[in-house]
């Protein structure tokens, strides 16, 4: 075995050791009662490593965590299909589509231009955080990241508001249904919670606090948004592309993100279920294993200085658009289920 590649496999190794930490803590009754994925703990725990002994890690090491942060991303957003079919899309019909499409695409837009044009916010950073709010959390900023090929510390500073104002929106959810604020019966509910809370973990915590028929809608609808991660990674690659094509040197480059293509190959599928439920099951447990992995391998190269250039912003533009997920989807959800 070569020098490199041994370095590389121990690198590989240390992202995977810190991964399985992550995955413990998420286990504990507390922690998992708050819906906090192993996902959110691997990256704050990849941070923690990477502002105190991050110097006392052989430099060689460097190429198995950064091809955890990015090779093993792509192979686990692929697979991250199996937690889809397309039936699951049609049994919620046309609203929940519907409701899904304007609010992602709404979001998205709002919060780029909101990002860019009047808060001032880089390009990137702008995208991702518009982008973990409007489709699934952790995962769509993962997906996003690998597209704009962006810096770790932005991918970072984009989690960290999905794992605020989307804890937040788990909690808030439920109570407003209770009060009696939200005038919408339990499908509804399902439906609204689905089309606006950020992660899927704070989506099951939110619909499964009221009743089975909003947990159960709430999940499926929130899949349909797991869904377009792929249309709009393909939308934001062209994008880039027109971009790139006006730059200085006039070259012209297309971002066509593959791993969104496969991600709906296998969703498509894994919707003919030929493999027996058991085995998805434990491909989704892998797949969210090797997701931890990259969002660690990303906390690790993420020094704490870099938020602190980043400053107020981008919690701003995510608190923008936790009011937009929260007051425009409700009156969608009524105007559409009505």
């Amino acid at each position: 075995m070569s020098k490199s590649l041994s370095n590389k496999i121990y690198g590989i190794l240390l992202v995977a050791i810190i991964a399985i930490i992550a995955s413990f803590i998420a286990k504990i009754p507390a922690i998992n009662a708050l819906a906090v994925s192993p996902l959110v703990i691997g990256i704050l725990l990849g941070i923690v490593f990477a502002n105190t002994i991050r110097s006392k890690i052989p430099q060689q090491w460097l190429s198995g965590i950064l091809f955890s942060a990015k090779t093993l991303l792509r192979i686990a957003i692929v697979f991250y299909g199996f937690r889809i079919t397309f039936q699951q899309i049609a049994s919620v019909g046309s609203e929940g589509l519907i409701v899904s499409t304007l609010m992602l695409s709404s979001t998205m837009i709002l919060g780029v231009l909101i990002g860019i044009k009047l808060l001032k916010l880089d390009r990137d950073t702008a995208i991702l955080v518009a982008s973990g709010s409007a489709v699934c959390g952790a995962a769509a900023v993962l997906a996003t990241e690998e597209v704009l090929k962006s810096e770790p510390h932005k991918t970072a500073i984009a989690v960290g508001t999905v794992v605020l104002f989307g804890t937040i929106s788990m909690f808030i959810y439920p109570i407003l249904f209770k009060s009696g604020v939200l005038q919408m019966d339990f499908t509804q509910f399902g439906l609204y919670v689905g089309a606006s809370i950020h992660e899927v973990a704070q989506v099951v915590a939110a619909g499964g606090a009221i009743d089975t028929v909003s947990s159960d809608t709430a999940i499926i609808v929130k899949m349909i948004r797991v869904m377009m991660i792929a249309p709009m990674l393909l939308v934001l690659g062209l994008f880039l592309s027109k971009l790139s094509g006006h730059s200085s040197t006039g070259a012209k480059k297309l971002v066509i993100p593959w791993f969104a293509i496969l991600f709906i190959v296998v969703a498509g599928f894994n919707s003919l279920h030929i493999l027996p439920i058991e085995l998805v099951t434990t491909i989704n447990h892998i797949d969210t294993f090797l997701l931890t992995m990259a969002m660690t391998a990303l906390g690790m190269e993420t020094h704490i200085n870099k938020f602190k250039q980043a400053g107020f912003k981008p919690v701003l533009l995510a608190f923008i658009l936790f009011l937009w997920l929260i007051s425009v989807a409700y009156f969608l959800t009524i105007a559409i289920s009505s």
